[in-house]
């Protein structure tokens, strides 16, 4: 029998909770990166066009098939699909929305942590009278889990940080929705908002001659805004466009459908999910981009800027760079400064890594009737086992696939079967019916036939595009041409030993997603004795 009696406590918490969901690190470190590197200004029209014709509507389908699951008792994507169309397969397809949560929130936590472990730094001083190289090295020991004042020396000093994180994920999801995640959510959105504004403020209004800047923080905005419609018209723009519009809004993941699925029966999805999508669109787009860029463009010129976005992207500016930066600051406000933007880091990555941990505990709820307190642990036991290689191995790869199989390939596959499921074989009838129940707002007719006909459409493309480069990915055709080209036996060795990891890394990964849809067979059954499908 479910233990599962959850519920939200409001709505502007469950609005700032799904906003969290949404906000991550990828709208302050991938946001800026991907705009520059797929035609600057340009590339807004079809992230923009994405986000209409895709991402709006998967969050209204979303929202749609997790209210309605839940007034099934169902809180997890296995027996929210099946609720939706009685056929053998899609419990088995809702596998996906348990298996991507765990799977990212194992390397997503370590990530998180490094955003803790550098406010710490920038408290107590850890960037001060360094330069560049120097700042950029430690992050780079702090990754290998080797000890920067002791070259050769291992450090504990990452692995504490990420248990902490993984702790504290663990207790927040103890404490239930309203009072462990909405309330996580009400107090670290305003914060990360008002941290980013502060940020952003700063960054555009750096003055070239100041501080050791050369140029006007202005020139960045300009920069990342000033179109190349040379490039609009390439696939590989739409494709970073809609990849984006993934990552950004978290579509696909199953963690919306959960979240949704503690909603009462007329509780409006329509506002909530446009309030929650926007929000997001408001912190990726306005602060997203009025940070990272301009600071960087304002100290080291456009082609400095570029430079480092080659050697590392948003990822590598955010750690290797922004701290020597905030330094020019003066000692007060550099402190300030390096605070607020790797807690606003922070704050970004845990609203999002706890929406992930909710599928998991729904599922072992409402399915094995585990209390909500041994589910959140069986979480964290679960996410530490699974990201320990990405803690250990992180220089052979393994945190890049897991990023790449279950935080991209992973969410294309499920959001294109889950637009198929819901305007196809639910109905499109039954769906409109679904989101416009209870809504406040009127959603315009047009986005019925936009989810029915143009959403698939886009959304095959997507993932047929993307199969090419699923197959270099099995086949490990660029390490093997990295090790063709490679003439150092030591780095070839490196490559060799690369390919072992990654390979064992998919491994680990597909039996993971065995196991959960082993423990759906389990739970299947387990109804069909009790009566109950």
């Amino acid at each position: 029998m479910s233990t599962n009696t959850e519920s939200w406590g409001s709505r502007v918490g469950l609005i700032l909770a799904m906003a969290g969901n949404a906000v991550g690190l990828g709208n302050f470190l991938r946001f800026p990166a991907q705009a520059i590197q797929n035609g600057g200004g340009a590339f807004i029209i079809p992230y923009l066009v994405c986000f209409l014709l895709m991402g709006v509507p998967l969050m209204l389908v979303e929202w749609s098939m997790g209210r309605f699951g839940g007034q099934h008792g169902h809180h997890s994507t296995p027996f929210i699909l099946d609720t939706m169309h009685k056929g053998r397969f899609w419990k088995y397809i809702g596998v996906f929305g348990i298996f991507t949560n765990l799977a990212v929130a194992a390397y997503y936590c370590y990530l998180e942590s490094w955003t803790l472990a550098y406010v710490w730094k920038s408290i107590s001083g850890a960037f001060n009278g360094l330069d560049q190289a120097q700042v950029s090295s430690i992050f780079g020991s702090y990754v290998s889990l080797s000890d920067p004042a002791n070259p050769g020396q291992s450090s504990a000093v990452p692995i504490v940080f990420w248990l902490i994180c993984l702790a504290m994920n663990t207790y927040i999801l103890s404490r239930g929705l309203s009072g462990g995640v909405e309330t996580a959510a009400k107090i670290g959105m305003p914060l990360l908002i008002v941290f980013g504004i502060f940020l952003a403020i700063k960054g555009v209004t750096i003055t070239a001659g100041e501080s050791g800047a050369i140029k006007d923080g202005s020139a960045g905005l300009n920069y990342l805004w000033t179109p190349d419609f040379s490039s609009i018209w390439k696939p590989s723009v739409w494709l970073a466009a809609a990849g984006q519009i993934f990552f950004t809004l978290s579509v696909g993941m199953g963690t919306i459908q959960c979240y949704a699925s503690y909603l009462r029966a007329n509780d409006d999805v329509a506002l909530n999910a446009m309030s929650a999508g926007w929000m997001n669109e408001f912190v990726e787009v306005v602060l997203g981009g009025a940070i990272l860029i301009p600071v960087a463009v304002g100290y080291f010129g456009i082609d400095g800027m570029m430079d480092l976005m080659r050697q590392g992207g948003g990822l590598g500016l955010g750690f290797r760079t922004l701290p020597y930066l905030f330094e020019q600051w003066g000692d007060i406000l550099g402190v300030v400064a390096g605070v607020f933007w790797f807690g606003l880091l922070f704050f970004a990555g845990i609203t999002s890594s706890l929406a992930m941990g909710t599928p998991f505990m729904g599922f072992m709820q409402d399915e094995f009737g585990w209390k909500r307190e041994t589910a959140a642990l069986g979480f964290g036991v679960s996410t530490l086992l699974l990201g320990a290689p990405t803690v250990f191995f992180f220089q052979y790869g393994v945190f890049d696939e897991y990023d790449y199989w279950a935080g991209t390939f992973s969410l294309v596959v499920f959001a294109f079967v889950e637009i198929i499921l819901f305007a196809w074989v639910f109905g499109m009838t039954k769906g409109w019916a679904e989101i416009t129940r209870g809504a406040d707002i009127k959603i315009p007719l047009l986005f019925k036939y936009i989810i029915q006909y143009v959403t698939p459409l886009l959304l095959g493309w997507v993932f047929f595009a993307s199969l090419p480069d699923v197959w270099k990915k099995i086949t490990n055709e660029e390490i093997y041409a990295q090790i063709a080209a490679a003439t150092d036996p030591a780095v070839i060795t490196g490559l060799q030993e690369k390919i072992v990891y990654v390979n064992a890394s998919r491994g680990l990964l597909l039996a993971v997603f065995l196991g959960i849809a082993f423990l759906v067979r389990v739970a299947y059954l387990k109804r069909m004795r009790e009566g109950r499908v």
